[in-house]
């Protein structure tokens, strides 16, 4: 949900692709880590920490001064350290929820678990956060501006794993389907470039 009028200037140290992609997966891990309640010194897993809510959550959450461990699968260990992870749990070899240790935020990127799943893992008081039926992320403009902001500063590093071109659209819709991406994928609506 956009309200009317929504509006920020493009940094100049990103391209437009980098841009748009971190409007979509920045505006939707604000929303939800605000819901969570984020902030300093509290513990957060980001569940999907390779995708394209999930990178941007990694980082934000990082920004926020939180402790955060991003769970992925093997092939995107070095992608979920890279982007600020303290720690990182391989869901393909092992089950967070049963390593012992308790999150003040559980932030399901992806939408894969419920809460009920996530209640071994959760501190008292603890939030548990999800894509799934949680509503619709709301942009407002100054999320916007300040993601603009954190990527001007380098805090904030869009992530995209592949570039179609409009023409390609059919294609790009494939891959995501596929289930391996890491980070966004971007269309590229002008000529002006080469893939």
């Amino acid at each position: 949900m956009f309200e009317d009028g929504l509006l920020a200037l493009k940094p100049d140290n990103v391209t437009y692709e980098e841009a748009a992609a971190v409007s979509f997966g920045g505006t939707t891990a604000l929303h939800f880590l605000r819901k969570g309640k984020i902030q300093s010194a509290r513990k957060v897993l980001v569940y999907g920490a390779s995708g394209a809510v999930g990178t941007a959550a990694v980082q934000l959450a990082n920004y926020f001064g939180a402790e955060v461990t991003g769970v992925y699968s093997t092939a995107n260990l070095e992608l979920v350290k890279s982007l600020g992870a303290d720690k990182v749990v391989d869901y393909t070899k092992e089950d967070f929820a049963k390593r012992g240790e308790l999150y003040d935020i559980i932030f399901d990127a992806i939408g894969k678990h419920s809460k009920s799943n996530c209640k071994n893992a959760m501190a008292p008081n603890g939030q548990y956060v999800s894509v799934a039926g949680q509503g619709v992320a709301k942009v407002r403009t100054e999320d916007l501006l300040l993601l603009k902001e954190l990527m001007e500063k380098g805090v904030l590093k869009p992530v995209i794993d592949r570039l179609y071109s409009f023409e390609q659209m059919a294609d790009a819709h494939r891959y995501v389907e596929t289930g391996h991406k890491k980070g966004c994928v971007a269309i590229m609506v002008g000529h002006d470039r080469e893939l």
